[in-house]
């Protein structure tokens, strides 16, 4: 974790930051009708603004229905999937250029194409992916054609010797970028952060089925 200090140099986009700043907060309403909604509660995504909204029961139920969100909102899944036996080599981590050991990728359809983040002191910030070698990527791995677009995230974590691959929700990944963001101290990140991004994927695998 001590290489993200001297590695988080781009500056965050707001948009990103901003979706990292919705799950530091608890939200007493829901972003879309108003209505409150308990500390527990799911997301959704606003595929145009690029940006993820607390959602109270009732409209999860709404946009859980096919279509509901005209392709503006979308809701984000819950399914979590460790990937044994995926194929990500040094050679090929090497190729995606990214300056750290975790990272997350998604399709965003505002942008049209993978967006590749990693988690910062200062946020969410965008890496520049090759597309060569996402494609090459996704030959060894067609799982990732079933990514959902804009809600569903291969989070990669490669830190301390892990060699771990996630397909998880969205928002999962930016509660990461939050833990960081609010445990990171001085040059190194120090232990809390540490501490509690060990948890997250604790918590990850626990909740995550196997897919070979």
């Amino acid at each position: 974790m001590s290489r993200l200090a001297e590695l988080a140099r781009p500056r965050p986009s707001n948009k990103l930051l901003q979706a990292s700043n919705n799950l530091l907060q608890a939200e007493g309403r829901c972003e879309l009708c108003g209505g409150a909604i308990p500390d527990e509660h799911r997301h959704v995504a606003d595929v145009q603004a690029q940006s993820l909204l607390c959602a109270c029961r009732a409209c999860v139920v709404l946009l859980g229905r096919e279509g509901a969100g005209g392709g503006h909102f979308k809701l984000v899944p819950e399914r979590r999937r460790l990937l044994e036996g995926f194929v990500l080599t040094d050679e090929q981590w090497a190729a995606l250029q990214l300056p750290v050991e975790l990272a997350f990728f998604f399709r965003s359809t505002a942008a049209g194409r993978v967006v590749a983040l990693y988690p910062s002191p200062a946020g969410a910030t965008e890496s520049q992916l090759g597309l060569d070698a996402w494609e090459e990527l996704e030959r060894s791995n067609p799982i990732l054609g079933e990514l959902e677009p804009d809600v569903e995230a291969l989070l990669v974590n490669r830190t301390g010797g892990a060699r771990d691959h996630y397909l998880v929700p969205i928002d999962d990944c930016y509660e990461l970028v939050a833990l960081i963001r609010t445990h990171w101290k001085g040059l190194a990140g120090g232990p809390d952060v540490q501490r509690e991004v060990g948890s997250f994927f604790d918590r990850t695998r626990a909740h995550a089925g196997e897919v070979a």
